[in-house]
């Protein structure tokens, strides 16, 4: 059951990143006591949309924590011909399930540069990572080499590693003291 309160605080809390203080909570209804928010607060606890953590501050919780990372999953688009879609949902598609499979080893990071441009990675991107000190051969890393970081295809041959750019004008790094893999790519995000 959807309501207009549940509505404001969704869109606070997808603009600021956390849930609303009873003086927001104020504002954004158009209340002009505290006590009109708590019976509203009061209400969304009894649905199981929101708790209170142990310092008495608002967290969402079930429906609504899923509302706030899920999508509507509505079939396929083509890529080659076009062709006739029908709107359908298909399935909701929550974003943390989707991008995040271990949450206290993942992070994200803002491009800069252009040395993996091949990759379909540009300046600007957000990548999300996985921290670990293990890669695959042609795995998309964050490594640290000789003492700086960089992102790069981590290659192995026997007991030879290297980093590997995905753009023709950049040459492979060859660690000349030290190579440590520190987090491995997981999601490119890109915003238009």
């Amino acid at each position: 059951m959807r309501n207009e309160h549940q509505n404001k605080i969704e869109s606070f809390y997808s603009s600021n990143k956390r849930m609303p203080t009873y003086s927001e909570m104020m504002k954004l209804f158009g209340f002009k006591s505290k006590n009109a928010v708590f019976k509203v607060v009061e209400k969304l606890m009894e649905a199981g949309l929101v708790a209170k953590d142990h310092l008495g501050r608002l967290i969402p919780t079930g429906i609504f924590t899923e509302s706030l990372t899920s999508v509507p999953m509505l079939g396929f688009v083509t890529a080659g011909f076009p062709a006739t879609v029908e709107e359908e949902l298909a399935d909701m598609v929550n974003l943390d399930d989707l991008l995040i499979k271990n949450k206290p080893l993942t992070y994200m990071l803002e491009v800069d540069g252009d040395s993996m441009i091949d990759a379909h990675i540009e300046r600007g991107d957000m990548v999300l990572v996985e921290k670990t000190n293990q890669a695959k051969d042609m795995d998309i890393v964050i490594a640290e080499v000789d003492g700086e970081f960089t992102m790069k295809y981590f290659r192995k041959d026997g007991v030879k590693i290297w980093l590997e750019p995905a753009n023709k004008n950049y040459s492979p790094i060859y660690p000349e003291h030290s190579l440590n893999v520190i987090a491995v790519l997981k999601a490119v995000i890109r915003k238009y």
